[in-house]
C-alpha cells in the first residue's frame, strides 16, 4: 500500500476527475477481503455504500483488510486505511486521522453523499486500535 504522503503528492497536482481515478485505483489495489469477512460486525455505520473493515493484528502493528461495493467509496477507505496501516495499535488510536486526510480535502471535492461515512470509518478503524493497544 503506498503511503499517504506520496498519495498526496500526486493528488496535489490532479484535476477532479483524475483525482476520482486516483481514488478507484487506490480501490483496487486493496488486499481482497474474504466475503465471509463481509458481517455486520465489520459493516461501517452511516456510508451511503457498504462499506466493511476487519482488523488483522500482525505482532504490535495494525493491518486493515476492506472492501465497499461502491468504487470511489473503496478508494475512500483505502485512502483512510494508508494513514493507519502498519502502524502500532497505540499510535493509530492516539492518531487524528481527519487531520492527517486534511490535505485532500474531500468534504470539497467529493460529493456530501461520498464522504458522509468517513467519520465513522475513522471511528470503526480507532475503536479497533483503542481495544488492541488495551489489550
Amino acid at each position: 500500500m503506498r503511503s499517504l504522503s506520496d498519495i498526496a503528492e500526486e493528488y496535489e497536482f490532479l484535476e477532479a476527475d483524475e483525482r476520482y481515478r486516483l481514488l478507484i485505483e487506490l480501490g483496487r489495489e486493496l488486499d481482497p477481503m474474504p466475503d465471509a469477512l463481509k458481517t455486520d460486525a465489520t459493516l461501517v455505520r452511516g456510508c451511503s455504500a457498504s462499506v466493511w473493515v476487519y482488523p488483522v493484528e500482525q505482532g504490535d502493528r495494525l493491518q486493515f483488510l476492506a472492501d465497499s461495493n461502491a468504487a470511489i467509496t473503496k478508494g475512500i477507505i483505502a485512502l483512510v486505511l494508508s494513514a493507519v496501516q502498519g502502524r502500532p495499535a497505540e499510535e493509530v488510536a492516539a492518531m487524528d486521522i481527519a487531520e492527517a486526510l486534511a490535505p485532500f480535502d474531500l468534504k470539497n471535492q467529493l460529493s456530501s453523499n461520498r464522504t458522509q461515512g468517513v467519520p465513522n470509518m475513522i471511528a470503526l478503524i480507532k475503536d479497533h486500535a483503542s481495544r488492541l493497544a488495551a489489550g
